[in-house]
């Protein structure tokens, strides 16, 4: 969000205006609003989630619609203005495993599976070091 508000900046300098693209959630929605009232030279926010009937279902807080007549409210409420809806998240966010289930599968290395030996060197839940590797 910081880098897009000092790349907006610069443009601005230049008279260029800003035109920001957008596809996810209504928690990133609303930290794109937030970010976008602070622009200059804002023009547009490309919204692909507006024709999905139950987005905005999924947090509590801002006005329903979230996106009214092209426009959407920047959120006064504490943080990003909005909370998650976990009954509407449970009923359409469908990622396995399952709505905040554990993960460990990224708990690993992404080239643990090719490296023989076990994990990279690191510190153990004591804070020894373990893993490092061998000198005969």
């Amino acid at each position: 969000m910081r880098e897009t508000k000092r790349i907006s900046d610069l443009a601005s300098m230049y008279g260029i205006p800003t035109a920001i693209h957008f596809g996810g959630s209504p928690v990133g929605c609303m930290a794109s609003v937030h970010v976008i009232s602070t622009l200059k030279d804002f023009v547009v926010m490309e919204n692909h989630a507006a024709d999905i009937p139950w987005w905005g279902d999924l947090v509590t807080g801002p006005a329903k619609p979230i996106i009214q007549d092209g426009y959407i409210t920047v959120p006064d409420g504490p943080g990003l203005g909005v909370e998650l809806n976990e009954e509407a998240c449970q009923a359409h966010i469908r990622v396995p495993p399952g709505y905040f289930a554990p993960t460990p599968q990224f708990d690993r290395y992404i080239l643990d599976e090719f490296r023989t030996g076990g994990p990279y060197p690191h510190l153990d839940g004591d804070g020894k070091l373990v893993n490092t590797p061998q000198t005969p």
